[in-house]
């Protein structure tokens, strides 16, 4: 495995998934560093023991030298900070992301990239309701979903590598989709339950609603509690697949809708039927 080979690794953006790589990866051995603006989410990170090195601003001593890169900036951030910087990387290393967006900016930055270094983009399936590197979790990789993401440019080996970093991390199924294939997917499986969840916490103004809940309303909510400066970015970023699955949605929940009107009770318990057949397929 190749990965055995890179002992030091760079994490830029120390939030909750760049905390949470760090830790994973320094807990099996690995050298981490970490560049991130906020000067206290560096001096917790090096207080926690969950970086090696630190520094608020990028330096040529410290991209220099590590073995990979792997981005955990809001997606945006990631191109003007590649073309800043990238002369100070290694020649000859392979360099990967988190963000949960991709054909926005994966050929963008392929474009842009030094012909000696190779971008293989992923996106770990993992997360808590919190932001920052204070609620860093390496646990949260541990069989959870990993995408590698790559384009006709990438090569077998950045794949492999790639997929490697997934089974480090403890991710149980790894799986390759193209950018395309990845945000139409994202778009349902994850933005679209966001949407959701946002609208179930907007819609209905009751103070007193904590008092009367049960687990199925706090479960389906759990996401609610958004950063709204990364989702929003997302959203938008993915704009016309997100509005697409929103429509696809509308349209079902107006279905059910008419079926109630009706008391048409053999469609509605058609359709619970077909839901229960179908959620079966997690449990596996």
């Amino acid at each position: 495995m190749e990965w055995i080979n890179k002992s030091r690794i760079l994490i830029v953006g120390l939030g909750l998934m760049g905390g949470s790589y760090a830790m994973a990866l320094k807990r099996i051995g690995y050298h981490v560093d970490a560049v991130d603006k906020d000067e206290g989410a560096i001096r917790y990170a090096l207080d926690k023991g969950i970086i090696d090195e630190g520094a608020v601003s990028p330096s040529k001593e410290l991209i220099g030298s590590a073995d990979t890169v792997i981005f955990a900036l809001y997606p945006g951030l990631i191109i003007p900070w590649i073309k800043d910087n990238q002369k100070f990387f290694k020649p000859g290393i392979t360099i990967t992301d988190v963000t949960g967006i991709k054909n926005n900016i994966v050929y963008k930055i392929q474009d842009i990239l030094r012909k000696d270094v190779e971008f293989i983009a992923a996106h770990p399936m993992a997360g808590r309701e919190i932001s920052g590197v204070t609620g860093a979790d390496g646990s949260i990789f541990r069989d959870a979903n990993y995408i590698v993401v790559p384009t006709e440019r990438n090569t077998d080996r950045a794949i492999k590598w790639c997929s490697d970093l997934g089974g480090i991390l403890g991710c149980r199924k790894v799986s390759v989709l193209t950018p395309q294939e990845h945000d139409r997917m994202i778009a349902y499986v994850s933005q679209l339950t966001h949407c959701i969840a946002v609208a179930l916490m907007t819609c209905n103004d009751n103070e007193k609603l904590v008092d009367y809940t049960g687990d199925s309303f706090r479960d389906l909510t759990r996401i609610a509690r958004i950063n709204e400066d990364m989702w929003s970015e997302l959203f938008l970023m993915n704009k016309k697949e997100l509005l697409h699955e929103m429509d696809a949605f509308l349209d079902e929940l107006k279905t059910i809708r008419e079926y109630i009107d009706k008391e048409d009770t053999d469609a509605l318990k058609d359709k619970m039927r077909l839901s229960t057949k179908r959620r079966e397929r997690f449990n596996r």
